[in-house]
């Protein structure tokens, strides 16, 4: 696939960078800049070649048209302050302000158009509008960059059409995804663990069905795991449920001791009266939750039991937290997860954390990204490319390779 040192000399060329820059916001307050910082080796990369990088990226879901709360102003700002250099914001994204703004870039210099998506072509089904979107975007650069891998599942303007418009390039932090996620598909090194947690079953019944026949072991926390619970004939009281996952859910579990794929779940939970860090809660076996309470962590003997079942692993990828770990009683799964992994780091494990809510648990417990092998910009696009899916953002640069 081609990298950005394909592209030749960019000197005074205007290179369109698709970043993710997806970040959580409390009002304008950027509470975790992780994916900003990620996106920083490539934009700095170009810019000191000499290139008049123009990146380009969403924010949210807005609804096709500006939405002030979902602006990246304080992206802008706070992109400056780790480039150390002033970066120039468009307050539109392939109208006057962009075009004024790109005219105005030097080489070396750098500019961020504001949110793709107040465009209703970057997400529309049609291709037609999309790709009309995609030759606006176009006009504004000599060359396209693809560098936000949070987005690579998305057959978008942005994302997909844009690539097939301009010379196109791979950037440095879609390359290195991609190159961890082999890792993680082909012949990975052994014991190979996965543990998935989070709300609901039904967002990772994909990648369960397909690492049914790959990893060693599963390992399930967070919210779906009552619903594995109730399909084991468990009571689970008042705890998140996918009544109609239940069916698939056996189905699993029956083929996994088929096929001596180990699924582990919790053996204790910290249940609650309420979804709340002031509700009465209490450590109880996870085969005996009171009716009245829900489950929102995995207890201290399941924590026990999930690192020793990482610490001989090789590889293992987590996705999903263990529970609602934004609330201190709560939290304790999820960090002695973290624990384990951080442990099989030094080891000599490849260890990757899935994006998204991960991500920002592991953040907000106090890691860093550097205790880990890997911790993914992408949490969607990480679990396509395990369920065995294409990724649009991906695809194009195969396509363009075999053509």
């Amino acid at each position: 696939m081609k990298t950005t040192a394909d592209l030749g000399d960019v000197r005074g060329k205007r290179v369109l960078v698709r970043s993710d820059l997806n970040v959580p916001l409390d009002g304008e307050t950027i509470t975790d800049d992780g994916r900003i910082r990620a996106s920083l080796p490539t934009i700095s990369a170009l810019a000191d070649a000499g290139a008049r990088v123009v990146v380009c990226a969403h924010l949210g879901r807005p609804k096709g048209a500006p939405d002030p709360q979902y602006s990246l102003a304080p992206v802008a700002s706070r992109l400056g302050e780790l480039l150390g250099a002033p970066v120039a914001f468009a307050t539109d994204t392939v109208g006057e302000s962009a075009r004024a703004v790109v005219d105005g870039l030097a080489d070396g210099q750098v500019a961020l158009l504001e949110n793709l998506r107040f465009n209703a072509g970057e997400t529309s089904k049609d291709e037609a509008e999309r790709g009309a979107f995609a030759d606006e975007l176009a006009a504004l650069a000599d060359a396209y960059v693809s560098d936000g891998f949070g987005v690579v599942h998305r057959a978008q303007a942005s994302v997909y059409d844009i690539a097939t418009r301009l010379p196109a390039a791979m950037g440095g932090l879609v390359r290195a995804e991609v190159d961890v996620l082999q890792r993680l598909t082909r012949d990975p090194e052994r014991p190979y663990a996965v543990v998935l947690g989070g709300a609901k079953v039904s967002d990772k019944l994909g990648v369960i069905d397909n690492l049914l026949g790959t990893a060693d072991r599963l390992l399930i926390g967070g919210g779906m795991v009552f619903t594995f619970l109730k399909a084991q004939g468990h009571e689970v009281g008042t705890s998140l449920l996918e009544q109609d996952q239940l069916a698939t859910v056996s189905e699993y579990l029956e083929r996994a001791q088929r096929d001596g794929v180990e699924i582990v779940l919790p053996t204790d939970v910290v249940a609650a009266t309420a979804f709340s860090a002031d509700a009465d809660h209490e450590v109880v076996a996870a085969d005996a939750i009171p009716a009245d309470r829900m489950g929102l962590d995995i207890g201290p003997e399941s924590a026990r039991l999930f690192a020793d079942k990482l610490a001989d692993c090789r590889t293992v990828f987590w996705n999903g937290p263990m529970g609602a770990f934004e609330m201190a009683p709560y939290a304790a799964g999820t960090e002695a997860v973290a624990r384990a992994l951080v442990e099989a780091t030094k080891g000599g494990a490849l260890t990757v954390v899935g994006g998204g809510d991960s991500a920002a648990a592991v953040r907000q417990l106090g890691f860093a990204d550097e205790d880990f092998g890997h911790i993914s910009t992408g949490g969607g696009a990480s679990l396509e490319y395990l369920e065995g899916k294409s990724l649009p953002g991906i695809a194009v640069f195969d396509q363009a390779q075999e053509g």
